[in-house]
């Protein structure tokens, strides 16, 4: 089903924040700029600022000198600063939708999500600031103890530099930014170069409510470019830590660069999801076309692999069919729409060359995988050899691949055959095979009878083995960013 939109007119972030990029405590110009153009038609949507290694260089010394006072800032202009960006955000919700719409391509559908969850983590984050605190210790378990006072408190770990995704680009900033404030560290944050405007817009607002607490505006600051200002900026020995979002090549290759400097990594996957014999076959069904397809399947959380125990492989296979046929596909600005463009004709093409390499290895393609309008059908797999991309790798397009298998515990050991693990689920109605699942699966998260992206920014997020190191969520991105000091004090009395 196709469906499509009236043209959206100017774009909603014109005159919205000023021109350059916002280093230090204010905009710099940049040395170039770069057209941003929508993915489903390619009209351009603005100019973005690019920035390059001096202008990182810049942002650098520009956090390092305001590390001490971002640090000792109280608790209560943190966390003014965060509430009123939530305030500042949820005024313009609308048009921020409309601009991730725009930069993305993404359905509109899954913009408002993103929008939901960003106002989230600030909220969750300002919440987080009053619960930033240590406990005592009983140095006296050891006779040398007597007499000690012990105890400990956290401390902001110092400048972080955070790297997001082009796919949620104002939720990933915001997972970068909002608990680094709330911890007491200044950021630098890089944007993907396809979609650096939400975050720019995002940024402006912060460094509003910070100006107006009285705080310096370097505590948040931004760099757009290329590879080589990620270089700059996470080889750069006076980091304190370094916070990516994208693939596990570049992860892995900054994790290595950046050493010995912290580094979380919240990288990619190939999630799966396991039917099980006594799973409610139409909630299976609707949670693999969910999952599966949202974001135009432009997720690390998306459903792509489908692991199905063979008793019912047959009448689950041919709900989920029937199912796919009705995703609606087309303009992403359309309430309707579901699956659109992907980020770029790269992409595009790389996803069509996966799914023509596994037809030619004898899978069958049930379902989608034509190309109308520049939008990739969404793709429906059969009989997916192991060793393909589509099922291996991480496809980040909307194709769905499945596979079945004799019984659980050849459905659990294949969920783990995969250099992957961020998240996995298991649909079934028995207690047991829930536990099971939560005890076998090599993955960061199981999810019991609902898609594996399911996320709530409250909770411990982050995978295992090629998927990322660390954990996101305000609550837990913040004792990422923060270090334990240990204090020993033995009281003296002056004596009289």
């Amino acid at each position: 089903m196709t469906t499509h939109a009236e043209p959206v007119g100017e774009s909603p972030v014109a005159k919205e924040f000023p021109e350059g990029l916002p280093i230090g405590d204010t905009w710099v110009e940049a040395p170039a700029t770069e057209d941003v153009r929508f993915p489903y038609d390619g009209t351009l949507v603005a100019g973005a600022p690019i920035g390059d290694t001096a202008l990182a260089r810049h942002a650098v010394d520009a956090a390092l000198a305001v590390r001490e006072r971002v640090g000792r800032l109280p608790s209560h202009i943190r966390r003014a600063a965060l509430l009123g960006t939530h305030e500042a955000l949820a005024s313009r919700r609308a048009d921020f939708e409309r601009l991730l719409v725009l930069e993305t391509g993404k359905p509109l559908v899954d913009c408002r999500v993103e929008v939901d969850r960003t106002l989230l983590t600030l909220l969750t984050a300002a919440e987080e600031v009053a619960r930033l605190h240590g406990e005592t210790v009983p140095l006296d378990l050891l006779p040398s103890g007597e007499g000690l006072l012990g105890f400990w408190t956290r401390k902001p770990i110092g400048v972080v530099v955070g790297i997001a995704g082009f796919n949620y680009p104002l939720l990933l900033a915001a997972h970068k930014i909002a608990p680094s404030l709330a911890a007491g560290c200044p950021i630098i944050v890089k944007p993907a170069p396809q979609t650096p405007l939400a975050t720019l817009w995002l940024v402006h607002l912060l460094r509003e409510a910070l100006r107006a607490g009285g705080a310096p505006q370097a505590a948040v600051q931004l760099v757009t470019g290329g590879p080589e200002v990620g270089i700059a900026l996470t080889t750069d020995r006076r980091i304190g830590a370094v916070s990516f979002t994208g693939s596990a090549a570049v992860g892995h290759q900054i994790a290595r660069d950046a050493a010995p400097t912290k580094v979380l990594l919240e990288l990619g996957s190939n999630a799966a999801l396991v039917v099980a014999a006594d799973a409610d076959l139409d909630a299976a069904a609707d949670a693999v076309v969910r999952g599966g397809y949202y974001a135009s399947g432009q997720a690390c959380i998306s459903v792509q692999r489908v692991i199905v125990v063979d008793s019912v492989r047959k009448e689950f296979v041919a709900r989920l069919t029937e199912r796919v046929a009705q995703v609606a596909v087309g303009d992403p600005r359309d309430p309707q729409t579901r699956v659109s463009a992907l980020i770029d004709k790269r992409s595009t093409e790389r996803v069509r060359a996966w799914l023509a390499e596994a037809v030619e290895a004898g899978a069958s393609l049930v379902a989608g995988g034509s190309v109308t309008d520049g939008v990739i059908e969404p793709a429906l797999l059969l009989d997916v050899d192991r060793a393909l991309a589509v099922w291996d790798e991480e496809v980040f397009g909307p194709v769905v691949a499945v596979r079945s298998v004799p019984d659980l515990e050849t459905a659990f050991d294949l969920v783990n055959d995969s250099r992957y693990g961020l998240h996995a689920s298991v649909y079934t109605s028995a207690l047991d095979t829930a536990f099971a699942a939560l005890d076998r699966l090599e993955v960061g998260g199981v999810v019991v009878n609902e898609v594996p992206g399911f996320r709530s920014d409250v909770m411990p997020y982050g995978g295992v083995k090629d998927s990322g190191a660390g954990r996101e969520g305000p609550r837990f991105a913040i004792e990422e960013l923060t270090v334990t000091r240990m204090a020993v004090i033995r009281p003296t009395m002056k004596k009289p």
